[in-house]
This record gives C-alpha cells, structure tokens and sequence, in this order.
C-alpha cells in the first residue's frame, strides 16, 4: 500500500485517482497467496498504477536525477577503489553502497553518507575470500542488475573485476530498476554485454524470465545478484550465486538474522 501511494504521489495524481489506486491495490491483496514474493507483488500493484495512470515510467525523472548526481560522483569513487588497499573488496562495499538507492523502500537517502558509513562498516556476512576465489575462477559470469543509479556503482566493480560478464537488466522500466536503456546511458554496455531477464518484476523471478536469460543462468559459474529484489527472488534457488545488498528492511534483516542496515556479502552456495 505505502508503494502505491508513493507512485501516486510521483505521478502526480489527484485525490480522486490516488483513493483508486489504493482501492484498486487493496483489492489486489486479497488474492495475491502469501507465498507470492515481494517481487511478485511489486510487479503487480505497479502495473496497476500504470494502467491507472496512464504513465509507463513514473520515475524516469527521478531516475535521471540520480544517475546524473551519481555519475558526477565517478571519479571520486575511482580514486577511492584505487587508493584503497584491497582494491575489489572497496568496489564490492562501494557497490553495496549503491544498493540504498532504492525508491521502493524509501525515497528519502543519503548516498554520501552510505558511502562513508558502508566503507568502514562490518559486514553482517562476509564471504569475500569465496567471492574473489569465484571471480578468479569463473569463466561465465552473470551479473543481476537492481536499480538504475545504483549501476554506476556495478560499472565500477565490474571494471575492478576485470573479466568480461554479462549484465542483466529489467525488460521495462518498473520503481527505478534499470533496464537496458539506462545500461547503455551509464556505459554499461562498454564493458558487457547488456541483456534483458525479460522479467518486468522488481526482482528476478525466474518463472518470468526469457529463455535467453534463463540458458546464461544455468550455464553461469558465477552470478552477483544485487539488492534486496533480486534476493527476494533467488534466495531458494540453487546457483552459484553471491547476493550484494544492504538490508533496508525488517523482514528481509529477519530472514537474513541481521540488524536493519546490515551490509551483505553472502555465498548460496
């Protein structure tokens, strides 16, 4: 309910469509099963707002604002990775900073902030020494894709990284996740080969992805799954995943028995 008010309010409605809005999701929840993913449902009460609205990407201008303000910031997250003493360990809590841009949880963030904190923060779960082993081994790597600013900071840790992946992105614009347009705006697409899930859910939802995306997951050695969607989705699933996030909310931090704010780094395997 409070994402489908906080979509009204960005769009702008009237008082007379954000009462219909809400109607509409509250009667939307009384048959969604409650084994259904947060994704699941995100995916549902947003296509409902944009049916109601008339509106595709309600955010894309919020989107653009934080792209810009993140790109700007660049350079000094390069010089911070570079000046660093384990180099890919800056770019992974760099990436993990990212992941508090998020508008589905909270519209409200600090992202300098999170960096200053997340760079000296313990982690919650720390399966780093794993990670970079994977790194160094992996031949086929996938790399899921959260919300669109946020992929400034993927673009950083993928170049620290060194090997050529593929980047996964939404197949239309849903919240502020990316899809491949703003991949390709960030330079994403310079460094990897872009692709859609074919999923238009906040979230991975394998039942919802294209064939292509599914035959690269099976055959991945490694995938970076990054924020709490993407988590919600494949937290079941047996793979050679690493979930990056930060945990924004009670519910994912009691899943995971961390503290709200806890930084992730966290093997499946």
């Amino acid at each position: 309910m409070q994402q489908a008010l906080r979509a009204s309010e960005v769009t702008n409605c009237d008082d007379s469509l954000t009462h219909k809005i809400l109607a509409e999701t509250g009667k939307m929840i009384a048959d969604i099963p409650l084994e259904s993913t947060p994704p699941e449902t995100g995916r549902l009460i947003y296509q409902k707002v944009s049916e109601l609205t008339n509106i595709q990407d309600p955010y894309y201008e919020i989107k653009q604002k934080n792209i810009n303000h993140v790109q700007q910031l660049y350079p000094k997250l390069k010089k911070i990775i570079n000046e660093s003493e384990n180099q890919l360990l800056t770019a992974v809590r760099l990436a993990i900073a990212g992941n508090v841009i998020d508008l589905g949880v909270n519209r409200e963030f600090d992202i300098l902030q999170a960096i200053d904190d997340i760079l000296i923060q313990d982690f919650a779960y720390n399966d780093f020494d794993k990670f970079s082993q994977a790194v160094a081994n992996a031949q086929n790597i996938l790399y899921l894709a959260d919300n669109s600013a946020e992929a400034v900071f993927d673009k950083l840790l993928i170049e620290q990284m060194g090997k050529h992946l593929i980047f996964a992105v939404k197949e239309k614009p849903i919240i502020n996740d990316a899809t491949i347009k703003e991949a390709k705006q960030i330079g994403i697409s310079e460094i990897a080969d872009v692709i859609s899930s074919g999923s238009d859910a906040p979230g991975t939802i394998l039942d919802l992805c294209n064939e292509e995306f599914l035959e690269i997951f099976k055959n991945a050695d490694l995938i970076i799954s990054k924020g709490q969607g993407n988590f919600e989705g494949l937290s079941d699933v047996k793979a050679p995943i690493f979930f990056l996030l930060r945990a924004k909310c009670p519910v994912i931090a009691k899943e995971l028995e961390v503290e709200v704010d806890s930084i992730i780094l966290k093997s499946q395997e």
